[in-house]
C-alpha cells in the first residue's frame, strides 16, 4: 500500500470543498488533467466523497478467457478488488470509458458499502443503477449499463496506476467527488490542497454573499480592490469562518 495516509483533518477539509476549487489549486501547480471526464453521481447524496484510491484495471475482453464461468473463480480480480478495497477508500475502475457493459452492479457495490468503503468510481457504467443510487455510499459512473461486462471487458490488475476518464490515478491518490464529478488529487499534494481550498471556499462564499447583495464583481473577483480584503476579514469574523 502507498506510504501516504489520509488524515482525518485533511478528509474533513476536503468534505467541505468543491471539485472546482481543487481544479483551480491543481492548475496553479501545473496539473490540468485531474478531473475524471464523463463521470457523474449515480445519485447525488448532498455530501462529498473523499477517500484514497484503490484501483482496478479492465482490458478488452478476449472471448476464450471470459466465459460466464470465470465468475466462479475465487481469485476473479473484480471480486477480489471489491473484497479487499480498504474501509474509507474509494474503488476506482478503469473501464476503458466504455459504459456499454457494466463494470459492477448493486450487489458488488453494496458489498463495498457494507465494508465501509468511501465510494466507487467507474468511467464505464453500472448495472442496477437504481439500486446503487439508493445506497448511502457515493457512486460515480457514466450511465446505466447492460448486465454483464464479460463480452467487452476483462478485469485484470488490482491496485496499479490506471486511467479513469482520461485522468491518471495512482494507488493512494485522494479522490474528491461532489455533485459535478470527481477530482484526483496526487497523494503528495493532498494536505496542502485541502488547506488551500478550505480558504478558497470561504472567500468564494464571501464573494457570493456580496454579489447577492448587489456588489459588482469588478475588483471583487478576483480581489484587486484593497477594500475587499478588509471587508472579507470583517465577514469572516462575523460569520465565524
Amino acid at each position: 500500500m502507498p506510504d501516504y495516509v489520509l488524515s482525518d483533518d485533511t478528509r474533513n477539509k476536503l468534505m467541505k470543498v468543491s471539485t472546482a476549487s481543487v481544479a483551480t489549486a491543481l492548475y496553479r501547480r501545473g496539473l490540468r488533467n485531474q478531473f475524471i471526464q464523463g463521470v457523474r453521481p449515480v445519485s447525488w447524496k448532498g455530501k462529498n466523497m473523499v477517500g484514497q484510491a484503490f484501483t482496478l484495471r479492465y482490458i478488452p475482453a478476449r472471448e476464450d478467457r471470459n466465459p460466464i464461468t470465470v465468475f466462479r473463480n475465487a481469485d476473479h480480480p473484480q471480486r477480489v478488488a471489491v473484497d479487499t478495497c480498504p474501509a474509507g477508500w474509494v474503488l476506482v475502475m478503469d473501464s476503458r470509458k466504455d459504459p456499454r457493459a457494466a463494470s459492477a452492479g448493486s450487489i458488488l457495490v453494496t458489498r463495498l458499502a457494507v465494508r465501509g468503503c468511501a465510494g466507487v468510481v467507474s468511467d464505464g457504467g453500472f448495472r442496477d443503477a437504481e439500486g446503487i443510487g439508493k445506497l448511502d455510499m457515493p457512486a460515480y459512473h457514466q450511465r446505466p449499463s447492460a448486465p454483464t461486462n464479460l463480452t467487452l471487458h476483462e478485469a485484470l490488475d488490482i491496485n496499479v496506476p490506471i486511467s479513469c476518464g482520461d485522468a491518471p490515478v495512482f494507488p493512494g491518490d485522494v479522490l474528491l467527488g461532489d455533485g459535478d464529478g470527481v477530482m484526483v488529487i496526487p497523494a503528495h499534494l493532498a494536505d496542502e490542497i485541502a488547506e488551500e481550498c478550505a480558504g478558497m471556499e470561504s472567500f468564494e462564499d464571501f464573494v457570493l454573499d456580496q454579489v447577492n447583495n448587489g456588489a459588482s464583481i469588478i475588483g471583487l473577483y478576483p480581489a484587486t480592490n484593497d477594500q475587499v480584503q478588509a471587508d472579507y476579514a470583517e465577514w469572516r469574523k462575523r460569520e465565524g469562518r
